[in-house]
């Protein structure tokens, strides 16, 4: 996102001057306070290899079987 300083223009943003377009940034955080770390649902690096394994098959199967019908 482009913070509001950087706008080439700049407005009066009175009540009785409406122009279409608020400038309001609810998501803005800098490089030094980046966004904090949430909870995964779900995550491949916790998958037992097993479980990693039978995903790609599965992955695979499913590319391939969009292969076979586009060829078709």
């Amino acid at each position: 996102m482009v913070p509001a300083a950087s706008h080439a223009h700049h407005h009066d943003h009175s009540d009785a001057h409406s122009h279409g377009h608020d400038h309001v940034h609810a998501h803005v955080h800098s490089a030094t306070s980046p966004h904090p770390a949430q909870a995964a649902p779900w995550s491949i690096l916790r998958m037992t290899m097993a479980t990693r394994l039978s995903a790609a098959i599965a992955v695979c199967a499913v590319l391939w079987g969009i292969v076979w019908l586009a060829m078709r």
